[in-house]
């Protein structure tokens, strides 16, 4: 017994004829009485008087009826509470990130995935780079935004830009005065504001490498846990910083920014699971490389073949 039999023999035993009940089913009548055949076989019993004129139910088949009436009129409320559930049914995207990342357009991404995907439960996990690795394995996160460069064979890193490193300085350190490019040994002569403090490895080491790699050995005033609170020490006069560029964005009151003489710079990088074909991640994808294209920075090809869905 199935569904379209119940409903087959109800719209029988409302028109009390097998003709009427064919066309109200837009069926032939042979098919039908098939199926009301092997619904009464199952059943063990006639269902139908067909030697009555019109058609009447027996006295079991109008027990039957009854129940198959309620058994349709649930189902397709079944049908309806998963209709509206699936049309107000949010899939969940979780993104991690860096802090700085907050200052290189990331808002501006999230805003433009919000618009092109406004099904997408979109939720923001602020977390350094090696937490967003283990974040990414365990199905923490969906997409990780950070600046270090991690191997593991179950992540796909995707290096979207290269930003340039500047001098994060107190608005009246003797360095802020200058104008032009400001060298690294200059810098290493004043304490040196770090962040985050831990874990490690992470931008902090990137910085120590970028002096080291210069010859440049920088006396150390703090370990910041984060930007926010190296921002805030830098314009306490603790020392001095170096920062992405974007981080010029914050106009933190008492602090000033210098560009640096050295090529110096820290990678953008958004790391994903590295079989992940959902189209939540390429619609995100997707989204950062038609907006990089109008910001002039271009798309790096490994971002467009995971917009395409591609290895």
């Amino acid at each position: 017994m199935d569904l379209r039999q119940l409903r087959y023999f109800v719209a029988v035993a409302e028109e009390r004829s097998f003709t009427r009940a064919a066309d109200r089913l837009h069926m032939a009548q042979p098919p039908l009485s098939r199926q009301i055949q092997q619904l009464e076989a199952e059943m063990g019993a006639e269902l139908i008087d067909r030697a009555a004129k019109p058609l009447r139910l027996t006295p079991i088949g109008a027990l039957v009826y009854e129940q198959a009436v309620q058994m349709l009129r649930r189902a397709g409320e079944l049908r309806e509470m998963v209709a509206r559930a699936r049309s107000t049914e949010r899939r969940r995207f979780v993104i991690g990130f860096v802090a700085s990342t907050i200052y290189a357009r990331l808002p501006q991404l999230i805003r433009e995935l919000r618009a092109t995907a406004p099904h997408l439960d979109l939720s923001l996990q602020e977390m350094v780079s090696l937490e967003q690795i283990a974040a990414l394995k365990d199905g923490r996160i969906d997409v990780g935004f950070g600046r270090i460069r991690f191997e593991d064979p179950a992540v796909r890193r995707i290096v979207l830009r290269e930003e340039r490193l500047v001098a994060a300085l107190p608005a009246e350190h003797p360095l802020a005065r200058g104008t032009g490019p400001l060298s690294l040994a200059e810098l290493a002569a004043y304490p040196l504001i770090l962040y985050p403090r831990e874990p490690r490895p992470s931008y902090a080491d990137q910085v120590l490498t970028l002096f080291a790699d210069h010859g440049l050995s920088p006396v150390l005033a703090h370990e910041a846990r984060e930007l926010q609170i190296a921002i805030g020490l830098v314009a306490a006069e603790e020392g001095v910083s170096v920062v992405p560029e974007s981080v010029q964005k914050s106009r933190v009151d008492d602090v000033r920014y210098r560009e640096l003489a050295e090529a110096a710079v820290s990678p953008i990088i958004m790391s994903c699971r590295v079989n992940d074909r959902s189209p939540e991640l390429r619609i995100m994808a997707d989204v950062i490389a038609r907006r990089y294209g109008s910001w002039g920075y271009g798309a790096p090809e490994a971002l467009v073949r995971l917009a395409y869905g591609e290895p």
